[in-house]
């Protein structure tokens, strides 16, 4: 592709076309996703249901998240973003229905589990974008592709309780979640129709093997098996508070966590099957890339959209009983922290255009962290003005130290992008499991202490991070090795 030609983001032709279709695509999922949140209420006064099982039903919708991450990054990797996003799209509508027509709280909880997979529509959009964007345009589109996605559960927030009034009855829920399955579905046949995997004329490259990320050196063969153990102990403490919650018994946490220990052991066989390679003969030089880029990102990822995810769980709360301020004033308040992500994520992609990528990163994370450490000392002598400003300027950081992340992700190996950013993506979920556990346990000026003490290690982790080479290899079907331009 030529990078010297300007993209007029606001057009519906070329790459352009494939990007807003494809952001849609993200903000589709992440409505259905977070669809159930705004109508708790409704649905706790259709079922009868206690404050317990609403809590059960808010854990569960994230649990799966992780590991379908993982899942989908290797699906996208062998079947291309056209096939795979329709796919998800597709079942996306059909859990959808499900929820809707839960007759039971069992239901209702088996839906939202299975709609945990629905989270990991975001990573099959950044291989998508990798795929027609060149380099100096790729972390503006990529950051573009994040934040507009994003809006999708603020879109929910605002659009279905007002549809379930206008259905009305005990029954309106049913019918407004329904309704964004019924768009889900018919998006699935549109994206499915109007995009291609790649411009005309390049290859998609795939991974020589699946069931597992390919690694270039034993190095990082037994460092890919460390990052891995996060992602299960995240699991590992999602299971704890629904034990804690009296939603499960000991012996059902205990068996839970034995079978994490068991799936851990059996994917670190089947990572060796695809990488048994390596202990005999080396990779070819020309051919490697270092998985120290893909951890970093990841412990970057964590604290972003982790801490993002955490502080947006609870900061209506915070507002309310910090500035005894009504509930309907805490929620606005509380919305601005996210509703900065359409300017950040851009941003910081931008900004990593321009200027590189490993630098913005490390002044977002910075940032980030001071701002976090400035909201720790908010009390209610502050001017209430003030603390949001505060509160959407860390945000501001956050969101573009995100998009500093997903600038960098789909430079490192291009067969391997979907796998990538399956691994970071899973890493901004285990962020938000660790720093919401950590808020249940003290106060919130600690909390944000603790964040912003977690976002300075990303900082310090980060300066480790090497710039992307000029080009990266990768082998065409027959055989011969093509350099593709990352600069």
């Amino acid at each position: 592709m030529n990078t010297s030609v300007r993209t007029n983001f606001l057009s519906f032709t070329g790459r352009t076309r494939i990007l807003h279709m494809t952001w849609f695509a993200f903000f589709v999922t992440f409505f259905v996703w977070f669809s159930h949140a705004p109508l708790l209420l409704a649905i706790q006064e259709s079922f009868g249901l206690s404050d317990q099982q609403i809590k059960t039903l808010l854990i569960l919708n994230v649990a799966l998240t992780i590991p379908a991450r993982i899942v989908t990054g290797m699906l996208v990797d062998v079947y291309g973003p056209r096939k795979t996003y329709s796919a998800m799209l597709v079942a996306t509508a059909g859990l959808c229905f499900f929820f809707a027509s839960a007759t039971s709280f069992e239901m209702l909880a088996l839906s939202r589990f299975l709609l945990g997979f629905v989270g990991a529509g975001f990573v099959i959009g950044i291989r998508m974008i990798s795929e027609w964007y060149p380099s100096k345009q790729l972390g503006l589109a990529e950051g573009i592709y994040k934040g507009l996605g994003n809006v999708g559960s603020a879109v929910a927030a605002i659009t279905l309780p007002t549809l379930a009034l206008m259905f009305g009855g005990e029954d309106g829920w049913r019918y407004a979640t329904a309704l964004s399955g019924l768009v889900a579905l018919i998006y699935a046949g549109i994206y499915y129709a109007f995009v291609r995997d790649t411009p005309a004329g390049s290859t998609y490259f795939k991974p020589n093997k699946s069931g597992g990320l390919e690694v270039t050196s034993k190095r990082d063969f037994f460092f890919y098996l460390f990052m891995n153990i996060p992602m299960y102990g995240a699991m590992a403490v999602l299971t704890w508070k629904v034990e804690l919650l009296g939603l499960i018994t000991a012996v059902a946490a205990t068996t839970i966590y034995s079978l994490l220990v068991v799936i851990y052991l059996l994917q670190a066989r089947q990572i060796y099957k695809v990488n048994q390679m390596i202990f005999s003969k080396p990779v070819d030089t020309i051919l490697q890339y270092d998985f120290k880029q893909v951890a970093i990102l990841s412990i970057a990822y964590a604290v972003t959209f982790g801490s993002e995810l955490a502080v947006v769980s609870m900061l209506p709360l915070f507002f309310k009983n910090t500035f005894l301020i009504p509930v309907s004033l805490a929620g606005i308040l509380g919305a601005s922290f996210a509703i900065t992500d359409v300017l950040s994520c851009p941003s910081g992609g931008w900004i990593s255009d321009r200027f590189g990528r490993k630098m913005p990163l490390l002044l977002m994370l910075t940032g980030a962290s001071i701002g976090f450490l400035a909201i720790s000392q908010i009390n209610s002598e502050w001017p209430i003005a003030l603390a949001v400003v505060v509160f959407m300027m860390c945000s501001f950081f956050l969101g573009a130290g995100a998009g500093c992340v997903f600038a960098v992700v789909p430079l490192i190996k291009r067969r391997l992008t979907g796998q990538i950013a399956g691994i970071v993506g899973a890493y901004g979920n285990v962020g938000a499991v660790l720093f919401l556990t950590i808020f249940s346990m003290v106060p919130p000026a600690v909390f944000f202490m603790t964040i912003g003490g977690g976002i300075a290690f990303a900082a310090i982790c980060s300066l480790f991070l090497d710039e992307p080479k000029s080009t990266m290899a990768e082998v065409l079907p027959d055989g011969t090795i093509q350099l593709i331009e990352v600069h």
